[in-house]
């Protein structure tokens, strides 16, 4: 198997809360591990709450990690910490679009001044006429008009602050892009244009993508694997296609199902109970209680959920080569 790209370790990210009952911890990222190859666009999905947005901040390095290792190109990123990785090496290889694009853009900056940033800061361009070509030229790449170049955030429709925000991302050639809802605050028809605008970068500039989303048929179109995130844990991976054409996971099953386009009736798909919390108590500052920790997370939604269930998390466990779930029942969940 070739070395990937990115490989992601056992990742976990608590973070420590007070509750009524006392101090707890939270779990918001719970031992996440997953592979991205060069030039792949995978898709992370779930419902909000699950982690995604956590990992996303992890794998970015601007949120510090409890345990866990993130390797890009043979390099622990965990180790590097988030106050010195905006002027790491590796900070140009990694770059991120942001949900919304109109509070990700500083108001005193100029779409050329955003766009001449990175170069200045992370590639050490000083000289105003490369900058300006190097501008001009991603300006041109992801469709911004030349004469939109002087304006300012305020003077921008939102389709095209949102390709500022990903020409901003773009212009160092980064080797891995990774978009957290990149089109979510879009009307429909440019949200068309944005994604058409993605594929033709990552087919140009043969870039990586982790495409963050809630829109399940954007998924499908854009993405050659899809992680799916319950509760911060991943419960099922695999190909694009083959997941939403035979989803395995009962989590999965409701997401797919829930797609207005699937054609099932969601009435029978809806999942009974209520999420369990992601908190944890504390017996003392260091300690945590074990009851609730040894169980599966989706336990009390599930409908095929058994005794195994409520006293033994289930890790990931290959279906196929390409193929991941965790579950203890997967021999005997019906087809989708």
């Amino acid at each position: 198997m070739s070395t990937p790209l990115l490989e992601v370790m056992d990742l976990v990210k608590h973070f420590p809360v007070k509750t009524p009952q006392g101090k707890g911890m939270l779990h918001a990222v719970d031992g996440v591990s997953f592979r991205i190859e060069a030039g792949e666009t995978v898709g992370l999905v779930g419902e909000s709450g699950c982690g995604k947005s956590t990992l996303v901040r992890l794998l970015t390095r601007t949120l510090a990690l409890s345990d866990g290792q993130i390797r890009f190109l043979g390099t622990d990123l965990g180790l590097i910490d988030p106050l010195r990785m905006p002027s790491h090496k590796l900070r140009r290889d990694v770059q991120m679009v942001f949900q919304d694009a109109h509070d990700s853009l500083n108001p005193r900056y100029s779409a050329h001044d955003t766009l001449a940033e990175p170069l200045k800061l992370l590639a050490g361009i000083q000289d105003e006429a490369e900058i300006r070509s190097k501008v001009e030229e991603i300006a041109t790449l992801t469709g911004l008009p030349l004469e939109l170049l002087p304006r300012f955030p305020h003077q921008l429709s939102g389709g095209q602050k949102a390709r500022v925000g990903i020409a901003r991302a773009a212009v160092l050639r980064p080797k891995l892009l990774v978009l957290d809802e990149p089109t979510a605050a879009l009307d429909v028809s440019v949200q068309v244009l944005i994604l058409q605008l993605l594929a033709d970068l990552k087919r140009e500039l043969g870039m990586s993508f982790l495409f963050v989303s809630h829109d399940l048929n954007v998924v499908r179109l854009l993405c050659d694997r899809v992680l799916v995130m319950y509760l911060g844990r991943i419960v099922e991976s695999g190909p694009a296609a083959e997941l939403f054409a035979s989803p395995k996971h009962p989590y999965t099953q409701a997401l797919i199902a829930s797609i207005p386009s699937s054609g099932r009736d969601v009435s029978r798909d809806l999942l009974p109970g209520e999420p369990q919390s992601p908190i944890r108590m504390l017996a003392s500052r260091t300690v945590a209680l074990t009851q609730g920790l040894e169980r599966c997370g989706f336990q009390g939604r599930c409908p095929h959920a058994s005794e195994r269930c409520a006293s033994a998390i289930p890790e990931l466990q290959a279906l196929s080569p390409l193929r991941q779930i965790a579950c203890h029942h997967v021999s005997t969940i019906p087809a989708f």
